[in-house]
């Protein structure tokens, strides 16, 4: 816990207590989801949308604006993520660490850290599926995780009407 109790790298933006609408925002609701539409069939993730949308659009929050996240304006759509954000991510970290160690395979701290990184997707993936966003009997493996990470982050579907 030595971590909390320092004083430094404690600088960071904060999101403001009220979520409000803010007066200089130029984009109706319906332009600001086709931009999270377009960046998404791009192949950026929701959270690379937020930042994308925050500095190049001058967009800070999509909730208030919107009523709705950005994960659901793109499900809305059908576009829907394979698995969540978080996961994937540490799916693809595990792919690459794999490739690595193909290549090194006396690498024993990053086998250690793909221990570790395989125990986190695990403990992520249970707590998914407990909440229900991962189906009960999603596994993870090495194998089907590459072909999950070639196949990227979203599965366009017809959309819901």
């Amino acid at each position: 816990m030595a971590g909390k109790r320092r004083k430094k790298g404690r600088s960071h933006s904060t999101r403001p207590a009220t979520p409000t609408v803010p007066k200089w925002i130029q984009y109706d609701p319906e332009e600001i989801e086709e931009i999270i539409v377009d960046l998404a069939r791009k192949g950026y993730g929701p959270s690379m949308i937020g930042i994308i949308l925050r500095d190049q659009f001058g967009i800070p929050l999509v909730k208030p604006i919107l009523g709705k996240s950005i994960t659901e304006v793109l499900e809305e759509r059908g576009i829907k993520m394979v698995v969540p954000e978080d996961l994937f991510r540490l799916i693809e970290k595990a792919v690459n660490l794999r490739r690595h160690l193909e290549e090194h395979p006396k690498d024993t701290h990053a086998k250690k850290g793909l221990l570790d990184l395989e125990s986190k997707i695990r403990r992520l993936a249970e707590y998914y599926k407990r909440v229900g966003k991962l189906p009960r009997d999603w596994k993870y493996d090495p194998q089907q995780a590459k072909l999950l990470v070639a196949g990227g982050l979203y599965r366009e579907e017809k959309p819901a009407s």
